[in-house]
C-alpha cells in the first residue's frame, strides 16, 4: 500500500507537468489566433489564464498563478524535469519559481543548473530548506534584482480577511518587518499591562480585543458600523434552526446570527468582565425582503438607469455573496450586465450579477458571452472563446435549502421546482447597528406562533 500510494504521487505530479504542457501549448494557441484577428500585441493573451481556471476548476487568480508557473518551468528544465519524474511536487515547483521569477530568464536558468533538482539534490528537503537554498542561489546571481523586489514589496502591503471555523475569521495584515514586528509588540505589552492589573482574560484574547478596539474606536468593534445578515424570520424571531449567511463570511448557525443581530456579537457586549469600557447599548435596524413565490428568488425592483442605484448594488452584493465566476470566491467589486447595455441589456436584478475586478475585466474580452438561463436560482451561463460553457448559480438562501426535489429539478433542467413550504419561506434580514438603546423582539410573531402550537396540542389531545 506504501508503495502504491508514492506511485500515486508521482502519477499526480506528471498529470501536473502534462497539464503544465498543455497550457503553454494553448497559451501559444490563442496568442496565434488573437494576432491574426488583429489583436494588439499587447493585449494578446487576454482571458487565457481564466479558460485554464475554469478547466481545472480553480479560481482565475489561481489560473493566472498556473499558467505563469508553467511558462517559467519551460525556461528551467531542471526544475520541471524533477516536476514530471516526481522528486518536486506542484507546490515546491512553485515555491522554486516564486523565488527566482524576479531574475533574468539566463539568471533563472544558471539557478537551475545550480540547484539540479532533477538529480535529487532537493530531496529530502522540507519547504522552508528549499526556500532558502533557492533565495541563496538567486541572490549569488543577480542581488540586485533581488534587494529591488524587497523595496518594491513595501508597495504590496495589504490586510486581507478569510473564514475560520467555529464564525471566527483571519484578520490578516502584510507588512514591512519593522512595522508588524512594533505592531505585535506593542499589543503583547498592553496585554502584559491588562493581565498584571487583575484582567481575566487571556493574553491573547486581551491582544484581539485591543487590536479590534483600535481599529474600530470603540470597544465592541462595530458600533455605526453597517453589517449585511442573511436570515429567515423564524431563525429570528422564533428561536429557528436555519443557519444564518453573514456576507464576507458565510454560514453561521443560528445561534450566533441571533447574537449579533440582537447584542451585535461583541464579545466585549456579552461578557461583562471583559474590560473596564464596559457594552455600548446597541440597536437593530431591520430591513425585510420576502423570497417571490414559485421562483424562491429576493424581490427587488427594476430600474432603467445605465449604472446600478445603490439599493440594487445592495441587492446584488447580499445576492451573490462573493464573485460570481464559477470557482471565484474574491470580493465584489463590479456589478455587471450579463447582457451589455449598450446591446439593450436592462438594469435589473436578473440581468445583474456581481463580480470583481478582473473577472469583469475578462468577460469584456472578444470572444466571451454570458447570458441568464432558466433556473429555481439565478443562473449565469458563461460561454468562452473556446465554445465551452460553465454555470454559475446564486447561493441558496437561508430557509431555501436543496432538497432531493429541488435536486432532481436542476439535473433535469427544470425551471419551476415547488417553494419551500410556507414556515420556511425567506425573510431576508438585512442588519443596521447604531448606537441607541437594546431593540425588543416584536411580539405578534411569537403570540401567533404559540396559538398555532396551542392548537395543535389541542387537537393532539385524547
Amino acid at each position: 500500500m506504501i508503495d502504491q500510494i508514492r506511485g500515486l504521487e508521482d502519477l499526480k505530479s506528471l498529470a501536473g507537468a502534462r497539464q503544465a504542457d498543455a497550457a503553454v501549448a494553448f497559451d501559444l494557441s490563442q496568442r496565434r489566433e488573437q494576432a491574426e484577428a488583429g489583436v494588439p500585441a499587447d493585449e494578446q493573451g487576454a482571458g487565457v489564464a481564466a479558460q485554464i481556471a475554469l478547466a481545472r476548476r480553480e479560481s482565475p487568480a489561481r489560473g493566472s498563478r498556473l499558467l505563469g508557473l508553467a511558462k517559467t518551468l519551460t525556461g528551467m528544465p531542471h526544475t520541471f524535469q524533477a516536476f514530471r519524474t516526481g522528486l518536486l511536487s506542484e507546490w515546491r515547483a512553485t515555491l522554486i519559481v516564486k523565488d527566482t521569477i524576479c531574475l533574468s530568464s539566463p539568471d533563472r536558468a544558471g539557478v537551475d543548473e545550480e540547484l539540479a533538482a532533477d538529480t535529487g539534490a532537493l530531496n529530502g528537503l522540507g519547504d522552508r530548506a528549499i526556500i532558502a537554498a533557492v533565495r541563496a542561489a538567486a541572490y549569488r546571481r543577480d542581488p540586485a534584482s533581488v534587494t529591488k523586489r524587497a523595496s518594491r514589496a513595501m508597495g504590496e502591503r495589504c490586510v486581507s480577511l478569510r473564514p475560520a471555523p467555529d464564525t471566527m475569521t483571519y484578520l490578516t495584515a502584510l507588512l514591512p518587518a519593522a512595522q508588524g514586528v512594533a505592531a505585535y509588540a506593542a499589543l503583547c505589552r498592553d496585554a502584559d499591562t491588562a493581565r498584571s492589573n487583575g484582567d481575566h482574560r487571556s493574553r491573547g484574547q486581551v491582544m484581539a480585543d485591543t487590536l479590534v478596539q483600535r481599529v474600530t474606536g470603540t470597544p465592541g468593534g462595530i458600533n455605526g458600523v453597517q453589517i449585511q445578515l442573511v436570515m429567515t424570520d423564524h431563525t429570528l424571531l422564533q428561536a429557528g434552526a436555519e443557519p444564518a449567511r453573514l456576507p464576507g463570511y458565510g454560514t453561521i448557525p443560528a445561534e450566533q446570527a441571533r447574537t449579533i443581530a440582537l447584542t451585535g456579537g461583541s464579545p466585549v457586549a456579552t461578557a461583562p468582565a471583559a474590560g473596564p469600557a464596559g457594552a455600548e447599548e446597541l440597536k437593530l435596524w431591520v430591513r425585510r425582503l420576502y423570497t417571490a413565490p414559485g421562483t424562491c428568488e429576493l424581490v427587488a425592483m427594476d430600474s432603467t438607469a445605465r449604472l446600478f442605484p445603490a439599493g440594487l448594488k445592495r441587492f446584488l452584493q447580499v445576492r451573490d455573496d462573493t464573485c460570481r465566476t464559477p470557482y471565484c470566491d474574491a470580493p465584489i467589486r463590479h456589478h455587471d450586465h450579463i447582457a451589455a447595455w449598450h446591446d439593450g441589456g436592462p438594469t435589473s436584478t436578473r440581468n445583474g450579477q456581481g463580480l470583481c475586478e478582473a473577472c469583469n475585466h475578462t468577460k469584456e474580452t472578444p470572444g466571451w458571452t454570458a447570458q441568464t438561463v432558466p433556473g429555481p436560482r439565478h443562473t449565469v451561463a458563461t460561454c468562452t472563446p473556446t465554445g465551452h460553457i460553465y454555470h454559475s448559480t446564486a447561493p441558496p438562501l437561508p430557509g431555501t435549502g436543496m432538497g432531493k426535489r429541488l435536486k432532481e429539478q436542476l439535473l433535469h433542467g427544470e425551471s419551476s421546482p415547488p417553494c419551500p413550504p410556507a414556515r420556511t419561506l425567506s425573510v431576508q434580514v438585512l442588519g443596521r447597528v447604531l448606537p441607541s438603546k437594546p431593540v425588543r423582539r416584536p411580539a405578534e410573531p411569537e403570540r401567533r406562533h404559540n396559538e398555532l402550537r396551542t392548537r395543535r396540542r389541542e387537537r393532539a389531545a385524547p
